[in-house]
């Protein structure tokens, strides 16, 4: 696609959520944990295998920026489109 329609990106991702008041300790281990299992060479290759792009380890925050960012850039791309939903 980008060879027709430079800059262009798109891409799906996946991360882990849990309920807003989670507390801070086990959020921390969570995030510990899924880091590092996504750093593990076997994990990270079969991720790839799949076509996956594998992030590097962030913390909760890094990645509530990333949403935050992705979200605005489709709001901006649906908006100038005059996207309807069906």
């Amino acid at each position: 696609m980008a060879e027709f329609l430079p800059g262009y990106e798109a891409f799906g991702w996946i991360g882990f959520g849990g309920p807003r008041k989670t507390p801070p300790s086990i959020i921390e281990t969570l995030n510990k944990t899924i880091n590092d299992a996504i750093a593990e060479p076997a994990i990270k290759a079969r991720l790839l295998d799949l076509g996956g792009l594998v992030m590097l380890p962030n913390s909760p925050a890094d990645f509530a920026k990333f949403i935050v960012a992705d979200t605005e850039k489709w709001i901006k791309v649906v908006k100038f489109a005059t996207l309807k939903p069906e």
